[in-house]
């Protein structure tokens, strides 16, 4: 199975990125993380996905929209993934919906399967059902032994004039408290995933089309430009590579979409500005053709030169 990835993909270098980040070069070890929505996790494998993992070799995987209990997930990456792997999967608690997880070879220091900022410790407030499944964080040792989070997030899509907008804006209200809150002085953080909102004109190749459709809204758009500006978090593939369409991330299955790469940058990987600093290289992960893609959402990869320890 090939993919731009090893072929002609979007790359982005230390000698081609054109964002402020130079200072934060360290010849150290290299951390790659993928983020990629599986589109349920059992035909994602059955397509192909662990051919493209063997190829892409990350040492981080955030995996969103399993569609599958924890008990199947992990039974599915086991296929894949050796013991030395930790598996953290968080099933939705509507059947056959939504479904996010991390998977990591470096060790784990702490989990947290839902998105806080509801009630208090006192008088705790259950998560809304439609909320669940859609973020999980996960604190990972890195080899100097600083800690670095890691969110895999499935936002919600939303469709217009129905309660679906409601959930959605509510829910991003409470993502925009925990950026916050991760967002602390000199914190390694990365919130990766399928966020459904295409920031700008430059993420979706038929922005006209859609300037009244969910994930192009303006007050969707709105709260992109509070993360990456006020709260000072940044797009790693859009820092890397300013000004350029795409490269997409998302096609429908159906027509001609993927052929003509008609598609919609929706996935991300948002980083601290600490993080950040030591992005090396970006890529998408596009298979070569629509016959040999396992989701209708294409790997996005990141590596990050850690210091020495």
């Amino acid at each position: 199975m090939a993919f731009w990835g090893q072929r002609e993909s979007w790359v982005v270098t230390r000698e081609t990125r054109t964002h402020d980040v130079s200072r934060g070069w360290h010849s150290g070890p290299v951390l790659t993380i993928a983020t990629v929505n599986v589109n349920g996790i059992r035909a994602a494998i059955r397509r192909g996905m662990s051919e493209w993992f063997t190829t892409a070799a990350p040492d981080v995987l955030l995996l969103q929209e399993l569609r599958a209990p924890n008990a199947l997930v992990e039974k599915e990456l086991r296929t894949f993934l050796d013991p030395q792997w930790t598996i953290t999967s968080v099933e939705s608690l509507v059947k056959g919906r939504s479904g996010v997880a991390v998977a990591s070879r470096l060790p784990v220091l702490a989990v947290r399967e839902a998105l806080p900022g509801l009630g208090s410790a006192a008088e705790p407030v259950e998560e809304p059902e439609g909320d669940s499944g859609r973020w999980v964080e996960v604190d990972l040792e890195l080899p100097d032994a600083r800690v670095l989070t890691v969110v895999s997030t499935y936002l919600y899509s939303g469709t217009v004039g129905t309660p679906s907008m409601e959930a959605k804006y509510a829910h991003l209200d409470r993502v925009t408290a925990r950026l916050t809150e991760l967002g602390t002085q000199g914190r390694l953080a990365v919130v990766s995933g399928d966020i459904n909102i295409a920031h700008t004109e430059l993420d979706i190749k038929n922005w006209k089309g859609n300037l009244k459709a969910a994930g192009f809204l303006p007050q969707e758009r709105a709260y992109l430009d509070r993360w990456y500006g006020e709260l000072g978090w940044v797009d790693i593939a859009r820092a890397a590579q300013p000004g350029v369409a795409g490269p997409y991330t998302w096609w429908s299955w159906r027509g001609q979409a993927f052929d003509n790469d008609s598609g919609w940058r929706i996935d991300a990987q948002i980083a601290t500005p600490a993080l950040a600093e030591l992005a090396d290289q970006v890529r998408v992960d596009r298979a070569a053709t629509y016959a040999e893609r396992f989701s209708d959402h294409a790997p996005l990869v990141a590596s990050y030169n850690l210091p020495t320890a």
